[in-house]
């Protein structure tokens, strides 16, 4: 029932960083610590602007999901203070908590159905926990799935046919090799991690070869950076991808354009340069999978994010109002002594963790 709306920093430096690393639009999940996370946001990441220009209007809205270790909380082993462990514990008791969570969906579902066909005379009380899982019932969300081990990947693939739906994306799926042709059958994308894994026991069995795999198999692939700092090098990510197994130039260039706009179904209007789109463009000043290259001018529906030529001027001017700044009077120490107030320092995230991949940006 929560949203990721509510909580956009349109002023986050790593949105202007993105830019300069040619990122134009991302998916934004919540965290992985719950079976049923929240809603997500599709957005363009027109910086400085208000909130409500980032949001896509028509993409279909998404959902988080999510499997394994972050959800039972491995590393947790010891209870909270005079508390006990939360549930679920186990990976048998997420799934119980998802399909429970789709069964009480379908009760809810029931209710207006019987209401809207005058069955009922009383309109059933809004629940907003259950209206988004009853949207994806009826198609009208895309499910994001977090995990990594290809059971319990294969399991929500299982689970979403049983409730007739499909998922859209298996979020990381570092395992998503071995179950290629069921992922394929399915009909779900995969969003991977290129070469990022070991860093917890269930990201330990994955391989470089994991896109190609998938790719052969006729799964969309796309490439998850999951990292407010990663994202700005997704076109050396893709470029790997042509090194392990042999992705042809134009297929590998999708995973990090045309083939993520499909998974979120905004390919209509951006992920290929064609006429009708919104000219999301980026200009490199070599070609885009070198490691010497760079962004000259990124755009966003035909207007300028990012330009290389006038970042030093901007740097300059933003220096020089800076040190006006610092010398008025409200800076400086009491007359009585002291000393002057601490220059503020790039905040950290509370959600980072070198140790673990948990709040997902693709």
């Amino acid at each position: 029932m929560t949203s990721i709306r509510d909580m956009l920093n349109p002023s986050d430096i790593a949105i202007a960083r993105a830019l300069a690393g040619g990122v134009t639009s991302a998916l934004l999940l919540h965290g992985s610590a719950n079976p049923i996370g929240g809603k997500s946001a599709t957005v363009k990441f027109k910086y400085g602007r208000p909130v409500e220009d980032f949001l896509i209007p028509d993409a279909p809205p998404g959902i988080k999901l999510a499997l394994g270790e972050n959800v039972k909380r491995s590393s947790q082993v010891q209870p909270p203070q005079g508390g006990t462990f939360r549930y679920p514990r186990t990976r048998m008791g997420t799934m119980e908590v998802i399909r429970d969570a789709f069964r009480r969906a379908l009760d809810y579902k029931k209710s207006w159905d019987d209401y809207r066909a005058k069955k009922t005379t009383v309109p059933p009380r809004i629940d907003e926990e259950l209206q988004p899982l009853v949207e994806i019932l009826e198609g009208k969300r895309i499910v994001h799935c977090h995990g990594y081990r290809s059971d319990e990947h294969l399991n929500i693939m299982l689970l979403a046919e049983e409730f007739g739906f499909r998922i859209g994306t298996l979020q990381h799926g570092l395992e998503a090799f071995k179950i290629a042709p069921e992922v394929a059958k399915h009909g779900a994308g995969v969003s991977i991690f290129v070469d990022s894994w070991s860093y917890k026991l269930e990201a330990y069995d994955n391989t470089p070869y994991n896109a190609y795999i998938l790719w052969k198999n006729g799964v969309n692939v796309s490439i998850n950076s999951d990292s407010n700092e990663r994202m700005r090098r997704l076109n050396l990510d893709a470029a790997k991808t042509m090194k392990y197994g042999g992705v042809p130039e134009e297929e590998a260039l999708k995973m990090i354009t045309l083939n993520p706009a499909k998974q979120l179904g905004i390919d209509k209007r951006t992920g290929s340069i064609e006429q009708g789109k919104d000219a999301d463009i980026v200009i490199w000043n070599f070609h885009p999978f070198s490691p010497y290259s760079r962004v000259e001018l990124t755009m966003i529906e035909g207007e300028v994010f990012f330009d290389r030529e006038q970042e030093g001027p901007n740097r300059e001017r933003l220096a020089k109002e800076r040190e006006e700044l610092e010398k008025l009077d409200v800076n400086r120490p009491p007359g009585s002594g002291g000393t002057p107030p601490a220059r503020p320092s790039e905040r950290r995230e509370g959600h980072l963790d070198n140790h673990d991949h948990d709040g997902d940006n693709k």
